[in-house]
């Protein structure tokens, strides 16, 4: 995430922001449906992309790091990418929010059946 910048004086504020204010205001939508007990998988506007040998990876804040297949909007499978800040992980290890988007995760990396 880039610092955004605002203006005092003005209500309407520049693209940035809104996009940003827009990325943000669906993160809070669902750590609520969370909250409520919604599962991640009625979430999103379509089916989540997979992330198979994923890790925790560190840039500034932590983001995962692995394999992706069915992402709206990096094609192709089996695609290496770091993902948007990470703010959600559940328990088990099975579901992740970046700000971006739901993920659901796979085998994380150094998975035995990595090295059959």
């Amino acid at each position: 995430m880039a610092m955004v910048t605002f203006n005092l004086r003005k209500q309407q504020q520049g693209d940035l922001f809104e996009a940003e204010l827009a990325r943000l205001s669906a993160l809070v939508t669902d750590m609520e449906a969370i909250k409520g007990g919604v599962p991640p998988e009625s979430l999103g506007d379509g089916p989540a992309p997979v992330l198979d040998r994923w890790i925790i990876a560190q840039r500034a804040i932590p983001c995962l790091a692995g394999l992706s297949s069915g992402h709206p909007r990096l094609a192709g499978e089996q695609r290496m990418i770091a993902t948007s800040d990470l703010w959600l992980l559940s328990d088990d290890r099975s579901w992740a929010r970046t700000l971006s988007r739901w993920y659901r995760l796979g085998r994380p990396a150094g998975h035995p059946a990595d090295h059959s």
